[in-house]
């Protein structure tokens, strides 16, 4: 499989089964940079009946050959990248081609104890963060109050750095929220100590993807999260805290969008949402029970059950458009086998009018009511598909369907967790982009 320089996205709320498209396609790739987000994220890889779950490592790093680079976009929780680096040692992977970029600004232990306190405050407003202090990690960032990696590396710098908004958020915790302060020493203690033992990964991020570039190495970005949670152009404010698309990749690796050749959008046959906030196509009941089971819709950070519902085709045009996708993968279509009839949401109905657009408005939105286009099902297993044509004929008329509806063609199909379980229709980099739209 060719690739070029290409940005893999999540084209819904997250949780589209981007791990196992970008673990497909990063065989054929030289580096793999995830450019956004924190432990907020995660993805689970199959691998010879080993389930493993990441949250900042790329999956890329089961191919010994592929640099994988944490970008400067991200923000790192170095106790848990450390958890992952001696799970990945201990099922005897090589990890000597993980990189972190020295700019990634780091998770500290008030950001968690933030994010929590603030989320209980909220009430039945929250947002339904998971309180590993991604978005206080986000926040210190833009209010240029942040500790990088590259502070983690050095005591002195470390205690500059620190000291000041240490105690700043000591004062917060205690006061405001009623928590226990944290202990200067204990924290600089700590985070050096995860310092050094991330010394030997620590690289200039740009510099690192630029030198690959010119030395015409073929490079994936994977982002987290998905287009629907964006923090600029998500469902806000029941959003992630930073950019997971397509144009996120440049700022979170510090490249100009020429480099991009490419963007592969990743959705599933239905959809899913983890959290809170407004979901047009949400299921109840036993179909909601069925997908959910089904599709094993439990997320991998938290645990929590995720939200099933109907394809909707009006936030799939959206991440076309704001992504500037090429083509599609779709996921977990065997989830829908033994339905005997499945919806696709075509339009909302808003306050009495039939719009094809997502609204910007959090209350619009949730005042949308979806207008569905009713297919058959096709009441047999599809897991062990391996060509388009073992496929049955309604389970590839419902894949034309997604195709045309949202207008970019679908180069891979999966039907199940492992790796074997998925059909490349095209290559998804440089084949033909109407692979799917042609009856």
């Amino acid at each position: 499989m060719s690739l070029a320089n290409v940005v893999v996205i999540g084209a819904q709320w997250g949780d589209e089964g981007k791990g196992k498209i970008t673990d497909l396609l990063s065989r054929s790739a030289d580096v793999v940079v995830r450019y956004q987000g924190g432990v907020n994220a995660g993805h689970t890889i199959v691998v010879d009946s080993k389930v493993l779950k990441l949250h900042l490592i790329p999956s890329g790093i089961l191919y010994p050959e592929t640099i994988c680079l944490i970008g400067s976009g991200t923000v790192i929780d170095p106790k848990v990248l450390l958890k992952e680096i001696d799970m990945l040692k201990e099922n005897d992977i090589d990890i000597q081609g993980l990189q972190l970029a020295s700019t990634a600004h780091v998770t500290m232990p008030y950001h968690r104890l933030l994010d929590q306190a603030i989320e209980q405050r909220r009430g039945d407003q929250k947002i339904g963060t998971t309180g590993r202090g991604i978005g206080p990690t986000y926040a210190d960032k833009a209010e240029r109050n942040g500790i990088r990696v590259i502070d983690i590396l050095d005591e002195q710098k470390l205690h500059e750095r620190l000291d000041g908004p240490l105690a700043e958020k000591n004062e917060l915790l205690e006061r405001v929220y009623g928590v226990k302060p944290l202990q200067n020493e204990e924290v600089i203690k700590e985070y050096l100590h995860y310092g050094e033992r991330l010394a030997p990964h620590v690289v200039e991020c740009s510099r690192a993807i630029h030198q690959a570039a010119r030395n015409k190495k073929n490079i994936l970005f994977e982002g987290a999260q998905g287009t629907l949670l964006d923090l600029d152009h998500g469902t806000y404010p029941f959003v992630t805290s930073s950019n997971p698309v397509s144009g996120g990749a440049c700022i979170g690796a510090g490249v100009g969008p020429t480099l991009i050749d490419r963007v592969i959008g990743v959705a599933k046959a239905y959809t899913t949402r983890v959290g809170e906030g407004p979901f047009p196509t949400e299921l109840q009941g036993s179909l909601n029970d069925q997908l959910c089971d089904r599709g094993g819709e439990f997320g991998t950070t938290t645990g929590r059950r995720r939200r099933c519902g109907w394809f909707d085709g009006v936030i799939g045009r959206y991440a076309v458009e704001v992504n500037g996708l090429d083509c599609l993968a779709i996921t977990k279509l065997d989830v829908l086998d033994e339905l005997d009839e499945i919806q696709v949401c075509i339009a909302y109905e808003l306050d009495g009018k039939t719009i094809e657009h997502f609204p910007s408005s959090a209350q619009s939105f949730a005042n949308c009511k979806p207008i569905y286009k009713t297919l058959p099902g096709w009441k047999c297993s599809t897991e062990d598909c391996r060509k388009l044509e073992d496929l049955p004929s309604t389970a590839m008329n419902y894949l034309r369907f997604l195709a045309e509806l949202m207008e970019v063609p679908i180069a891979i199909v999966s039907l199940g967790a492992s790796r074997d379980q998925t059909i490349v229709v095209e290559d998804p980099i440089h084949g033909p982009k109407r692979a799917l739209l042609s009856s």
